[in-house]
């Protein structure tokens, strides 16, 4: 009890010392870190979705049409896009059953109920944001209350009516400035509101706390004009960290902790499509963060190979760990590479790790993550030919389809005057070639005078 007490003791001091908003940096680390926040802020200034900027004007097409086929080359990045919205509902009941969200799938995985975090049973009003292009949400609330974001899991508090929009960040972009013994707790967020209407934001995080909660501290990793802030939280959950907002940009959650961090997980799997007959997929081992999946879909999409993405159930039956080792299983016997890994949260790395997977002939096949120490195993799928080969065609179907109305919409949108030229050339060739008959039929009746 006494050992209880201490630590919440000093877990309220700690949260009352946060509001320097700078302790657990040195001076020395502060100069260097707000030199790199101006320099990467005016590097990025322009961009109103804090995603960097150079590659955002070669986007061309929404992130709902690329996560669903071709992951080609192409550079993208998150800006605030005045593109026509998508016509997602807002809103919907999602308690009906067999309701799927029209999303693409790189916007995290479900969870499902682990059996070491405490169930709580507060209900907050879930509502179906739209989705505008290049990843932005966009969502509508008519007055007062907290409502749940059933895309992201982010749940906001608004004191009146008012418009919220946000996307998930790559927390890989601002890897220096997340200063150890801190590391990420959850997905990173750019959100834009008035902070006089947004009272609170609860961030998801994608942690077990299981038993050691109260060793725990959760901080908010905020990116202000002066340079990084960690804010102190009103409150956390199994699910979710609260913050009460005092502006608003890049945001997430961070924790602090001096036991073992055990993360709910996702495996999310990829084929390459090329020309030969054997089979080679990219088994990436995640932690279920929607700025990690996210980071590993665009990382696919930069590659000089073509992949699709193979939907099976991402979630990991066992919590990840960090510092554990895994080792991926095929039946009948594939070429892995590498055949074993230590997990690490990847989330701070630009380069993704994966795990390679051959098969020589083309044969549905088993896949298993099995957690070394304990031989338990935490993820397995069955992959068969209709997986991939259904849903080439159908890309293919609808790539032709999407290239047709893009072209359509083309001819469509020409201006008035650029048709009116066209029918007058027009016009004038059919009075040319009637000219040029014309003398030979006026003259036959001169002759017979």
């Amino acid at each position: 009890m006494s050992g209880s007490g201490a630590s919440q003791e000093s877990e309220r001091q700690s949260q009352e010392e946060g509001s320097s908003c700078y302790d657990t940096f040195s001076s020395q680390d502060r100069e260097s870190i707000l030199e790199s926040t101006n320099s990467s802020q005016d590097a990025s200034a322009g961009s109103q979705s804090g995603e960097e900027n150079s590659d955002s004007g070669s986007e061309t097409e929404s992130e709902s049409e690329e996560s669903q086929l071709e992951i080609g080359k192409s550079s993208e990045e998150q800006t605030e896009s005045s593109a026509e919205e998508s016509p997602f509902s807002q809103g919907e009941d999602l308690t009906k059953k067999g309701f799927q969200a029209p999303f693409p799938s790189e916007f995290g995985c479900p969870r499902t109920q682990c059996e070491h975090c405490i169930t709580e049973n507060k209900q907050n009003e879930q509502v179906m944001p739209r989705l505008l292009s290049r990843g932005q949400f966009l969502l509508k609330v008519d007055c007062e209350g907290t409502y749940q974001c059933a895309q992201t899991g982010l749940i906001f508090e608004v004191n009146r009516k008012t418009d919220i929009k946000y996307s998930v960040l790559s927390w890989s972009k601002y890897a220096d400035l997340v200063v150890k013994p801190w590391i990420v707790g959850g997905p990173l967020f750019d959100v834009k509101c008035d902070p006089a209407i947004l009272v609170s934001i609860q961030f998801p995080h994608s942690l077990c706390l299981g038993y050691h909660e109260s060793l725990m501290m959760f901080k908010v990793f905020h990116v202000t004009k002066s340079g990084p802030a960690l804010e102190s939280t009103v409150n956390h959950s199994t699910t979710h960290v609260k913050w009460h907002v005092s502006s608003l940009s890049p945001v997430g959650p961070v924790i602090q902790t001096q036991e073992t961090v055990q993360h709910h997980g996702a495996v999310i799997l990829y084929k390459v499509i090329d020309s030969h007959p054997s089979l080679s997929f990219r088994v990436y081992v995640a932690t279920n963060n929607d700025s990690f999946i996210r980071d590993i879909a665009k990382a696919v999409k930069h590659s000089s190979k073509k992949f699709i993405k193979i939907d099976k159930p991402p979630v990991c039956l066992k919590l990840l760990e960090n510092g554990k080792r895994y080792r991926l299983v095929s039946e009948p016997e594939a070429e892995i590479t590498p055949e074993e890994i230590e997990f690490v949260d990847g989330s701070l790395l630009k380069l993704k790790s994966y795990i390679e997977v051959f098969l020589e002939q083309p044969l549905e096949f088993k896949l298993s993550l099995v957690e070394l120490d304990s031989e338990e195993i935490v993820w397995k799928a069955k992959l068969r030919e209709c997986d991939w080969v259904q849903r080439d065609q159908n890309q293919n179907i609808q790539k032709n389809n999407t290239n047709l109305n893009r072209r359509r919409k083309m001819k469509d949108s020409l201006p008035e005057e650029e048709n009116y030229m066209k029918r007058m050339k027009q016009i004038d060739t059919s009075d040319n070639q009637q000219n040029k008959s014309g003398p030979d039929l006026q003259q036959l009746p001169t002759s017979e005078v």
